[in-house]
């Protein structure tokens, strides 16, 4: 289950790592304005299909699997060390998904100074979620 999840959250900060620091670079260098909008609009809508049909889903169940195993209650998520750390995951977590939601309705509505700093939120949200997962202490 932990391997799951892990494999899952790897894919899809992978993922974006990918495409803002190797695609998009060299998309910018080798592509003229119209091309370039129409690669990465392409890329853009394949990751958000892997993140609504793939990512997300491995992420909510098998991250509620793991809490259930380990007994985490709303009420644990107060207490000090493990559960305040998750809140702070889990938080940290939803405002990642709100930041790539807003990404892609700020793409698809021609806000490209709003979409770019909702995918650099969303992007190091991600990885600060990370941080938080390899902080979790081990019991």
């Amino acid at each position: 289950m932990r391997f799951a999840h892990v494999l899952s959250a790897a894919l899809w900060v992978g993922g974006q790592l990918t495409v803002s620091l190797v695609v998009l670079p060299l998309v910018r260098r080798l592509l003229d304005e119209q091309r370039r909008a129409q690669v990465m609009r392409a890329v853009g809508r394949r990751f958000g299909i892997f993140t609504g049909a793939v990512f997300l889903p491995v992420q909510l169940g098998t991250g509620v699997a793991l809490a259930w195993r380990k007994g985490v209650t709303w009420d644990s998520l107060a207490d000090p060390g493990y559960g305040r750390i998750l809140a702070a995951k889990l938080g940290l977590f939803c405002a990642v998904m709100i930041a790539a939601g807003l990404h892609g309705w700020a793409t698809g509505t021609g806000r490209p100074a709003f979409a770019r700093a909702m995918a650099v939120t969303a992007l190091v949200g991600s990885v600060g979620v990370v941080l938080l997962a390899t902080a979790l202490p081990a019991t």
